[in-house]
């Protein structure tokens, strides 16, 4: 008598993509025996944005507004990391109140960018009214950059040398309102999903990666951090003036998507000590340097003073000779370590940019975040990563 073994087999479905026209588009490959995935492949390159090569083809102001266009979420951490590596090779330095104006920007969008990540990621799960709650005081953010840049989002309002204008008069208080009325919110936040017991079985033990791995994957950001590990650029190696001001690093135990959600509200948390700081402290001064023929001058002397107007036609038409040399500027963004690489070649166009996305890294860790677990904690997978193909693609 024999006996016959069952053979086990597995099926291959694709997750995505998604139609082309939506804002992000990414198709995940998954091998999967009954419900367990025993293989994840991301599949990227559906934008195809190519922002690089364009940026590589313009001035060094107009490749600016390319940084936009990454990850759209964080605007103003993209202008601030190129105008920095620009800084750095031209050997700029900005006004203190510059400075400080940017590391407030640059939590605003922080907070910005870690309420849409809190409000889809839940909607994913099911906890479909925390997207309006998030969403909510995600537009006061958004109303700050249309009163800084004038638009809600691309307002490329951090420039080289600079900002594109001063600080509106009414900064100070619109900025305080937006933290009372967020402080108000992650109470909210709290109450719908820190004890959610749906939201919890969703989360704990999902999506889990390891110290080692997590290193050995080049993760950084809130991926790196939920995992144990306290690195953080604005710590190690502090730019644009953040080793003036007082904020913690927060970390995870796990490593899993519970973790990198606690982990997230406590940065907005600590971002708004840092807005907070950054308004008591804010120097008076000037809101670009003064380098003539590099920085643009301000906009009411070009109106009113010939020199300035020379000096804004030469930027805006020729822009200016960078020296020859490479360099490399990172940035805490939300979603971890931003870098900008710059190869000037004594012209007014650089030879090279190459940035250095957090979303793409952090992508490449799906497999391990998927690989053995339930085929209904894929969706939780992606988003506890927090990506935008925008970024991913570019």
């Amino acid at each position: 008598m024999t006996t016959a073994t069952a053979e086990a087999k597995t099926l291959t479905i694709n997750m995505g993509p998604q139609h082309p026209s939506t804002h992000g588009v990414l198709r995940v490959e998954l091998e999967v025996e009954g419900e367990t995935v025993v293989k994840a492949t991301p599949i990227i390159g559906y934008l195809h944005t190519g922002i690089e090569k364009t940026m590589e083809s313009k001035l060094y102001y107009k490749a600016a507004p390319c940084t936009d266009r990454m990850d759209y979420l964080a605007p103003m951490s993209n202008n601030l990391g190129y105008a920095l590596a620009v800084e750095k090779l031209m050997d700029i330095d900005v006004p203190d109140k510059v400075k400080w104006a940017r590391v407030c920007l640059a939590e605003l969008t922080r907070l910005n960018s870690h309420l849409v990540w809190l409000g889809t990621h839940a909607l994913d799960l099911g906890a479909m009214s925390m997207v309006l709650y998030a969403m909510r005081d995600r537009e006061s953010v958004v109303d700050i950059y249309e009163a800084c840049g004038g638009q809600r989002m691309m307002t490329t309002y951090i420039r080289i040398g600079g900002l594109a204008d001063d600080l509106p008069k009414d900064f100070d208080k619109r900025v305080r309102n937006t933290l009372k009325q967020i402080k108000a919110g992650i109470a909210d936040y709290e109450t719908l999903l820190k004890e959610n017991q749906i939201f919890i079985n969703r989360t704990k033990d999902v999506a889990v990666i390891s110290a080692e791995d997590a290193i050995n994957w080049s993760l950084s950001g809130p991926m790196l951090r939920g995992s144990g590990i306290a690195r953080d650029l604005r710590k190690d190696a502090p730019y644009s003036g953040y080793e003036n001001f007082d904020f913690k690093v927060c970390i995870g135990e796990k490593g899993d998507a519970y973790d990198r959600y606690r982990l997230r509200i406590e940065e907005m948390n600590e971002s708004i000590k840092i807005i907070e700081q950054a308004l008591d402290g804010m120097p008076e001064g000037p809101s670009r340097a003064h380098v003539p023929g590099v920085v643009l001058p301000p906009k009411l002397d070009v109106l009113e003073k010939m020199e300035s107007m020379i000096f804004h036609f030469k930027i805006i038409t020729h822009g200016f000779d960078a020296p020859v040399g490479g360099v490399y500027q990172g940035i805490e963004s939300p979603k971890g370590e931003l870098g900008f690489y710059i190869a000037g070649d004594g012209t007014n166009m650089p030879r090279r940019i190459r940035v250095r996305p957090p979303s793409f890294i952090n992508l490449a860790s799906l497999p391990k975040l998927c690989e053995g677990q339930m085929l209904s904690d894929v969706v939780c997978a992606i988003g506890s990563i927090d990506i935008v193909l925008g970024e991913v693609d570019r």
